[in-house]
């Protein structure tokens, strides 16, 4: 039965049977929020054993009913106003010492608590919406009662401001819908984020005894998968850290190599010590390790719009502010969500921000559907510069995060919308974004169906780097990071991509040049590297006269303190086409092969090269040189250019296979380095195996073209003498070319053939070109039988003279 138990007092309704029944139906709709069961049991008074209820306008008509007695429920139609979104039911208690959340003081010692809720939203906290009040406060109190009884906040729709409030705590899903946040970034904080997504468990300091910590030592190494020790610590994320060992020197004016991070490794532990993501590096020792919470249930946070108004705190005092989520919590997913600009407002921060998202110290993250600007930094002039790097997307320690469909893209003022470290098993697909980079530590990284901006991608690390059907508008489609080693210490795969770079300068697939400092690691290239189906799209700079190369790499293979830089075991490209402008790639330029450091081993004792490393060059579109000086190492496609007399270091150095297949144009400097070279169906302009004596290695050359360009001809056009041997099998020898100009009449310079006097080398089947023909032919030089016989098949053992 309803009773109305003090008819006619302040705002409480004087209600018969039907009215008061048809109050309580417009009552349950003015909750608006649809009822989710609760997510775990949770503390409630017990109903009295007869149900009253007092029913009113507002929460302030309740407040003013002095006969409420306890054990009584009450129900409020709003909390200002009927329907205005805050209506809930109470049940009248005694009034504890402090007053908790979800408890209002009415007075007489009494307090109403909400009862019956398996949800909240905002208005029942008393959110105004009016632009004036700081929603925050009862935002934030709505998140604390919902975090306290373990219930989902479900607000759809409705403009909330928060201006000072931060620190607004998340410990359960949220669906905020059509929801718009309106945040006033005059009170951004350089100490907590507006929201924090936290787990319900605080971390752990793990502590081994002697046995157990040198057992643990011995197992932290790359290939291990299971560690029994860490068994106990099921469904946790494991920090390991040793602060006296520092790596990752950072290089740069700013930094001096006065920057360093600790050794650190971070994985999640499963069923008997079974760890998920791969470990990196060994340790000696450990200062500390950390046991993050894994959580066991995933926390939704769906929907919502966020207008900034996009002033700064004062920048002075250095430092970021932040400005959004910081997500601790694992298994989170964050979806369905715009964020950007007041209408009418511009950016004009000066303080460098941390992100509108940061995830750290979590383990299986989703940000999903979702669109954000990045912000500016370098404006029009410098007076109005942001000091730093101002980011949209930051975080560490983030192992199996997974961003999808995410839009943030802006002009060259715009900062790259990302700034993260340490992120593992990292996944971009189907995202448009100004830039994608981990500074520091990314490994596992795969990139999908998407498209980056100027920025490009920006990333040091190692693992797995797979990117696919993916567009880069950056003068590198991948730049690893100078300031941290430029290293990738895992295998590359790029496939059915689109380079398209927006500057005039060098362009380069790959640039991986470090600075020639101790990083306290080793840098290189990865094991493997295999880039195919790549498109160098120019459209829109088709007046760019700048080199584009496959890949860039550091000036030198030895670093000054000794370090050598590792090279990849298996090097791969494969159908590269240029779009937009005549002028085409050219292929890599490797300094002293000598001194690089592979995992294989190689050699050469003058009988045959064994090699260590494969390098496979087919069907690129080359860049059409001019003619230049024969033996020119700089007006080339590929060099591997030794030191004069330098000895190889040992049987790890580089002694590569290198097959080069379809590409025309071919201009090669191998400067007497060890090789194994084979040329095929490609047209040969210059070739230098070595500038005195023989290269270490053999030459092959099948089916190819010898157009030889240059602008010197008092020099041999080719350099071919190997000591295993120089072969051709069906080339076409055509007239050498100096200036624009035909010269027939200098085929004897081209180094391994002397018309009717000697053939080089090893020879099935060589033919001379219709040019050189008719050349001789107008002439009356009749080309000798024998010299015939010798381009047909002749052996390096025999005479080479006829």
């Amino acid at each position: 039965m309803i009773e109305d138990q003090n008819p006619g007092a302040g705002d409480s309704l004087n209600l018969n049977r039907r009215n008061a029944i048809k109050a309580f139906s417009f009552a349950s709709l003015a909750m608006s929020a649809a009822s989710i069961p609760a997510f775990a049991a949770r503390e409630e008074p017990a109903a009295p054993k007869k149900t009253s209820y007092t029913i009113y306008n507002n929460v302030a008509g309740m407040k003013q009913d002095g006969s409420l007695k306890e054990g009584t429920l009450a129900r409020v139609l709003g909390y200002y106003t009927p329907g205005d979104g805050g209506g809930a039911e109470y049940m009248i208690v005694k009034q504890e010492p402090e007053l908790q959340t979800g408890h209002i003081e009415v007075g007489g010692g009494l307090s109403a608590r909400l009862f019956n809720v398996s949800s909240v939203n905002y208005k029942m906290f008393g959110a105004v919406g009016d632009g004036q009040n700081d929603d925050g406060v009862q935002m934030k109190a709505a998140h604390a009662y919902a975090n306290r009884m373990n219930i989902p906040v479900i607000n759809q729709h409705g403009d909330f401001w928060i201006k000072e409030t931060v620190g607004i705590e998340i410990l359960t899903s949220v669906q905020w819908g059509h929801t718009a946040f309106h945040i006033d970034e005059k009170f951004n904080t350089r100490t907590l984020n507006r929201f924090l997504v936290l787990p319900h468990e605080e971390p752990l300091t793990l502590e081994f005894d002697g046995a157990a910590k040198a057992s643990l030592l011995n197992q932290l190494k790359p290939g291990v998968t299971i560690i029994p020790e860490l068994a106990p610590y099921k469904n946790f994320l494991i920090v390991v850290t040793d602060n006296e060992d520092r790596i990752g020197v950072r290089s740069g004016a700013v930094y001096g190599g006065r920057s360093t991070k600790a050794r650190e490794e971070f994985f999640f532990v499963e069923e008997h010590g079974r760890i998920l993501g791969d470990l990196a590096w060994g340790f000696k020792d450990y200062t500390k390790i950390m046991a993050y919470p894994g959580s066991n249930s995933y926390l939704i946070i769906e929907g919502g719009t966020f207008y900034f108004s996009g002033e700064s705190i004062n920048a002075g005092g250095g430092g970021y502010v932040n400005i959004g989520f910081r997500v601790t919590r694992s298994r989170t997913v964050i979806r369905n969500q715009w964020v950007g600009l007041e209408k009418g407002k511009a950016d004009v921060a000066m303080a460098p921000r941390s992100g509108f998202y940061s995830f750290s110290y979590v383990y299986d993250v989703l940000l999903e559907n979702v669109t954000l600007i990045p912000w500016e930094k370098d404006r029009p002039g410098t007076d109005k510069d942001v000091p730093n790097g101002t980011y949209g997307i930051g975080g560490n320690y983030a192992l199996n995060a997974t961003f999808r469909n995410v839009t943030a893209e802006g002009s060259p003022v715009h900062w790259g919308v990302f700034g993260t470290n340490l992120f593992k098993n990292f996944r971009v697909e189907q995202c448009m974004l100004n830039r994608i980079d981990v500074h520091f530590y990314c490994w596992n990284l795969y990139i999908k169906d998407s498209k980056v901006g100027t920025n490009g991608i920006t990333v040091t690390g190692g693992g797995d780097l797979f990117v696919e059907n993916t567009i880069c508008r950056s003068n590198s489609f991948i730049s690893f990071r100078r300031d941290f080693g430029a290293k990738w210490d895992g295998d590359i795969r790029i496939r059915n991509c689109r380079h398209a770079p927006t500057g005039r300068g060098e362009t380069y697939l790959l640039s991986m040049a470090a600075d020639d400092i101790d990083y306290k690691y080793p840098v290189g290239y990865g094991p493997t590297v295999k880039i195919e189906d790549m498109v160098v799209d120019f459209n829109t700079v088709p007046d760019s006269k700048g080199t584009s190369w496959l890949m860039r790499m550091s000036t030198f293979s030895q670093a000054a303190y000794g370090g050598r830089v590792f090279f990849p075991s298996h090097v791969e490209f494969r159908n590269i086409v240029v779009e937009g402008r005549e002028q085409g790639m050219r292929l890599l330029n490797i300094p002293d092969p000598q001194n690089y450091l592979l995992a294989k081993t190689g050699s050469y004792d003058g009988v045959q090269v064994k090699s260590n490393c494969k390098i496979i060059l087919e069907d690129i579109q080359l860049e059409s040189l001019n003619e230049d000086d024969p033996q020119s190492a700089g007006h080339v496609h590929l060099v591997l250019k030794k030191a004069q007399g330098a000895a190889y270091k040992d049987d790890h150095a580089l002694y590569p296979e290198i097959i080069v297949s379809r590409c025309n144009g071919f201009a090669a400097h191998i400067g007497g380095s060890i090789a194994e070279i084979t040329v095929d169906h490609c047209k040969v302009v210059r070739f230098t195996g070595a500038e005195t004596g023989t290269l270490p290695g053999s030459l092959t050359f099948t089916n190819c073209k010898f157009e030889a360009l240059v602008n010197d001809i008092g020099k041999p056009f080719y350099l071919l003498a190997a000591e295993l041997g120089t072969s051709f099998i069906n080339c076409l020898v055509l007239a050498p070319r100096v200036g624009t100009k035909a010269r027939p009449d200098l085929l004897d310079r081209i180094g391994f053939l002397q018309l009717n006097k000697a053939v080089y080398y090893n020879h099935i089947n060589t033919r001379l070109g219709n040019d050189i023909l008719n050349h001789y032919k107008a002439r009356g030089v009749r080309i000798a039988p024998a010299f015939i016989a010798m381009l047909k098949a002749h052996h390096e053992l025999e005479p080479v003279v006829i």
